[in-house]
This record gives C-alpha cells, structure tokens and sequence, in this order.
C-alpha cells in the first residue's frame, strides 16, 4: 500500500510519519511478546482506559456501549473478545513488521472494515493508539520504559494512523 514506511520508502507521500528503522521494528517485537504473554489482560486495559476516558467511543459497540463501569466492561463477554481481536490485530502487525506488503494489507483490512461496516470515525485510530502507549507504558513499566522503546511504538502508531486515514481519503472520508 502505498504510503506506509516501513524502511524508508515511499518517502514524501506521508511526510509526517518517521519510518520504522530495523532497530525499531526489532524493539517493537521483543517488546511486543512481554505483552502478547497477557494477551486478554492488556486487551481488556486498552478498551476499558479508551472506554473511561474517551466516552463517546462507545457509540460504535452495541453490546456494550451502554456500560459505565470498568468492572463490568472487564466482565463482558463481548467486551473482552473484542479486546481479544484488538491485540491479535496488533500481534498480525507486529509479527508482520518486516513485510511492509503484510502490514499494508493488514491496516487496509482493518480501516476498510471500520470505515464501512462499523462506520467508525478515523480520529479514533489516533485516540487508540496514545491509549495503547499509555497503558503499555503503565502496564509493563520495565519493558516500555525505555525512551528507544516509547520511540518505536510511537512511529508504529503513527504509521497505523496515518494508513488507516489515507485508506479512509481512498474511500472518501476525508
């Protein structure tokens, strides 16, 4: 797809995305499997911390948009296998990260479905995201604590972001 940076390419199409270096795209792994040991945990954290603090996110779910409390959010069935396809996306990312063609398709899959099935405004793949780092930064303190390893999760995000819009634009969102 054009316009992820993987290594570099493509450059100038997406100015306002650093690349993933090898290095990054190295960290991102190595980290990434501290995480994917507590796969339903920290998929459960992500969507309860963007449910609490981004309330109006829940408009897209019906089987639990009317939930308040984090408790019962954490409870639900539906909740948590959604948290569940949230970080085994991630994980498709992730283990894909040095096939740009790979996680290319990923991100058009998952923005197409967003966009036209669930007709989910893009700007919440931002929110997403710094919540992500948030809680992986919180949630695995010695793992993410590393301003090397923030950096890389940072990019990544901002890849996914940056994709996932420009597939919105292709589908005349924005």
């Amino acid at each position: 797809m054009e316009g992820v940076q993987m290594n570099g390419e493509g450059q100038g199409q997406q100015k306002e995305v650093a690349p993933l270096s090898d290095q990054d795209k190295d960290v991102i792994q190595d980290t990434w499997a501290v995480v994917f040991q507590n796969s339903e945990a920290a998929g459960v954290a992500v969507l309860t911390r963007l449910f609490v603090k981004f309330p109006s996110s829940k408009q897209y779910f019906k089987d639990f948009k009317h939930m308040e409390d984090p408790e019962e959010m954490a409870q639900s069935t539906q909740f948590r296998k959604h948290a569940v396809m949230v970080i085994n996306a991630i994980n498709t990312l992730v283990e894909s990260i040095h096939d740009a063609d790979k996680v290319a398709s990923v991100l058009k899959r998952v923005a197409k479905a967003h966009a036209l099935r669930h007709k989910v405004d893009p700007g919440y793949f931002k929110i997403l995201g710094g919540v992500i780092l948030e809680v992986l930064v919180e949630a695995f303190p010695d793992t993410f604590h590393p301003t090397e390893v923030q950096g890389a999760w940072s990019k990544l995000m901002g890849i996914l972001y940056t994709s996932v819009t420009g597939v919105y634009a292709e589908l005349g969102w924005v």
